[in-house]
């Protein structure tokens, strides 16, 4: 009983290297770049070995992409727990996303787009967030921040437009992601914040 307590474990530990090997070497190089020969030979191991924990590339990157989703998440939402108001939850998730798009090379965002089961499950999460969505941006009214004559399902809309603008025309390759957020989001911030939050605004761009 031991040993096999032993084995699952080691099995286990094996399992999450692997994720995290991975997912370091496809932010780094791209998930078409990198094959299954290379992760294998990065942890040392052997290719049947493997494919005995993930049977092909894209359940690899499947199980990769939902760990660093649910991080993210979980992250955001211990934030969020103890931030004073809505804007300082905005300013760390522009912090947040920031630097995972430095961390990662645009062609990874562009090999995804090859593997369907990753393609809906992001689809998936962006659609079960909408409610969790409508909720913050309620918050913001009530505390002030967003203005509360603006229909935030058609904010959620732009905000969806833009996302897919910016991939299918991979703008993440011609501009930075600062670029993007002062001249594209943070007009879009801008618009249905009130005086009190563009001041928040303001203040976080000239720091």
């Amino acid at each position: 009983m031991q040993e096999n307590r032993q084995i699952s474990s080691y099995r286990q530990a094996l399992k999450e290297r692997i994720l995290k090997t991975a997912m370091e070497l496809f932010a780094t190089y791209g998930v078409k770049a990198v094959k299954m020969d290379d992760i294998a030979a990065s942890l040392g191991i052997s290719k049947r070995t493997l494919y005995e924990i993930y049977e092909n590339k894209e359940v690899l990157l499947l199980a990769g992409v939902k760990s660093h989703h649910e991080m993210m998440r979980t992250q955001t939402l211990e934030f969020a727990q103890t931030a004073s108001n809505v804007m300082d939850i905005v300013i760390f998730v522009y912090r947040l996303k920031s630097q995972d798009i430095h961390d990662t090379t645009p062609l990874f965002f562009e090999d995804i787009q090859r593997y369907p089961t990753v393609t809906a499950y992001l689809e998936q999460q962006h659609q079960d967030s909408q409610q969790d969505f409508q909720a913050f941006m309620q918050r913001g009214v009530n505390e002030g921040y967003f203005r509360a004559d603006v229909n935030y399902q058609l904010v959620s809309l732009q905000f969806e437009a833009f996302g897919c603008y910016m991939r299918d025309h991979r703008l993440y390759q011609t501009y930075s992601s600062g670029e993007l957020f002062n001249s594209v989001l943070l007009v879009m911030l801008r618009g249905f914040c009130t005086p009190k939050g563009v001041e928040v605004l303001d203040q976080f761009i000239r720091k």
